[in-house]
């Protein structure tokens, strides 16, 4: 973000900026990397199942030979044993509790007055990827303490969440809630909904419904609509009604 009254060169050069950004990360990754590989007598990675087996089962075989294997920890984020060690925990999770309740995800969406409102004069959010994660992650820590603080859903037992990003470059969380109040079947209805508010009831929620969650136009209406493939929408749209 840009401090008032301060110039950040790098902060407007939109593509070289993003180049920059990877290189830095690349960086200190290697930099991890590094120190992982230097220290694996810490981690006592010679002890390891897979290379004793191999040494144990020739007899005619020396360790030279083998290579010199890197554990990477469960502390390097996205590591086999990061994701191993928190599949585990989720395991744990259903062991003890069962199925969560409650599966939500939380997209973001650059159009956001608090993305908007920060970007750079002729700037777009695709050109400032540092300003949309920032806002993204205030927004879903804000959503989780509505969640677990402000009990919309009832009393949480337990949750948790993962973020991944969708191929134009925007994240989105995906986030198992579990509810020491299980719901009945005659509740869902009251925190799942696919119909389309009363504008006189709710104006913000219809806006937001007609402008984020309704396909089209297309067809005859819009054949320039990027689902348009053959004089046809891809998605099949408009459908009939059942």
């Amino acid at each position: 973000m840009l401090r008032e009254h301060d110039f950040n060169l790098f902060l407007r050069t939109r593509q070289l900026f993003h180049q920059f950004l990877v290189d830095m990360y690349i960086k200190v990754e290697r930099g991890c990397l590094r120190y992982i590989a230097l220290n694996q007598k810490k981690l006592r990675a010679e002890n390891y199942i897979h290379l004793h087996d191999t040494i144990s089962a020739y007899d005619n075989i020396r360790p030279n030979d083998i290579g010199k294997m890197g554990i990477l920890p469960s502390t390097f984020v996205n590591s086999p044993r990061y994701l191993q060690e928190y599949t585990q925990d989720t395991f744990t999770y259903v062991r003890t509790y069962g199925r969560p309740e409650l599966f939500v995800t939380f997209i973001c969406n650059p159009s956001w007055q608090d993305v908007t409102q920060d970007l750079m004069s002729g700037h777009k959010a695709t050109d400032e990827h540092n300003i949309v994660v920032r806002v993204f992650r205030l927004k879903v820590q804000k959503l989780m303490n509505v969640v677990t603080k402000g009990k919309v859903f009832g009393d949480v037992q337990c949750h948790m969440y993962s973020i991944e990003w969708k191929k134009r470059g925007l994240p989105h969380a995906h986030i198992l809630i579990w509810l020491k109040q299980k719901l009945l079947p005659n509740q869902i209805d009251n925190i799942i909904s696919t119909e389309i508010s009363d504008p006189e009831e709710d104006k913000n929620l219809y806006d937001t419904a007609i402008k984020n969650r309704i396909h089209g136009p297309c067809g005859a209406r819009n054949p320039a609509s990027p689902c348009m493939q053959n004089g046809k929408c891809t998605k099949k749209c408009p459908r009939e009604l059942i």
